[in-house]
C-alpha cells in the first residue's frame, strides 16, 4: 500500500479517534519536505565542481532540482561574502514529497550505520521532525563507486499539527522508527 492510499485509509481515521478531531480537513498532515545541505567553503574553493556534485546528488535522490542558496550579507568572522553559495535545498510537496518519504522511512534509515532508531527530540515545538544523515550514501540512486566526495543532509518534514504529541504520534504512524525509551 502506497504512503498516500495508507495514509487517507489508516492514519486520518486512527488519529481522528485518539485526538477527537470531527473533521478530515482538522488532522495533521506532513505540508513539505525539505532537503538541505550546507556547502563548506573550504571544499568550495578547493573544488569548483563541488557544488555541482552536490546539487546532482541531491536531484537524483529527490526527483527535482535544487536551487543554490547564497549568503545574504558578509562575515568577516567566517570569511564569507555576500552573494557566496552557501547551501543547496530543495522543497518536495505532494506525490514527490510522499514517494521521498516511503523511500525514507523503508530504505534510506535502515541502511544507516549503527542506526537505532530516531529520537522524539528531533520533533521540534512547532511540530517538525529533522533528520540529519552523515552520508548521502544511505539512498538506492546514488552509486557509491561513482561517489568522489561524501557530504551530509538535512531533511525537515513540516506539518500542520498544533502540538508535539500529535506530530509524534502522526511520525510513528507513517512507520518513523523511533527509540524505545
Amino acid at each position: 500500500m502506497k504512503l498516500k492510499e495508507k495514509y487517507s485509509k489508516k492514519i486520518i481515521p486512527e488519529l481522528k479517534k485518539e485526538f477527537g478531531y470531527q473533521n478530515n480537513l482538522s488532522v495533521p498532515r506532513v505540508k513539505k519536505v525539505t532537503v538541505n545541505v550546507g556547502l563548506n567553503r573550504g571544499e568550495t574553493e578547493h573544488d569548483p565542481k563541488y557544488i555541482d556534485l552536490v546539487v546532482d546528488t541531491i536531484a537524483t535522490i529527490t526527483g527535482q532540482k535544487p536551487t543554490i542558496k547564497e549568503a545574504r550579507r558578509s562575515i568577516a568572522g567566517f570569511k564569507i561574502r555576500e552573494g557566496l553559495p552557501v547551501g543547496v535545498s530543495v522543497t518536495l510537496r505532494r506525490k514527490k514529497m510522499y514517494n521521498f518519504i516511503d523511500k525514507l522511512i523503508n530504505i534510506a534509515l535502515p541502511r544507516v550505520r549503527d542506526f537505532r532508531g530516531l529520537e522524539e527530540k528531533n520533533i521540534d515545538n512547532s511540530s517538525n521532525l529533522s533528520i540529519g544523515l552523515k552520508e548521502q550514501t544511505v539512498f538506492p540512486e546514488i552509486d557509491q563507486e561513482k561517489i568522489t566526495k561524501l557530504h551530509g543532509l538535512q531533511i525537515t518534514l513540516t506539518t500542520n499539527a498544533t502540538k508535539r504529541e500529535e506530530a509524534l504520534t502522526l511520525f510513528k504512524l507513517l512507520g518513523f522508527p523511533f527509540r524505545k525509551n
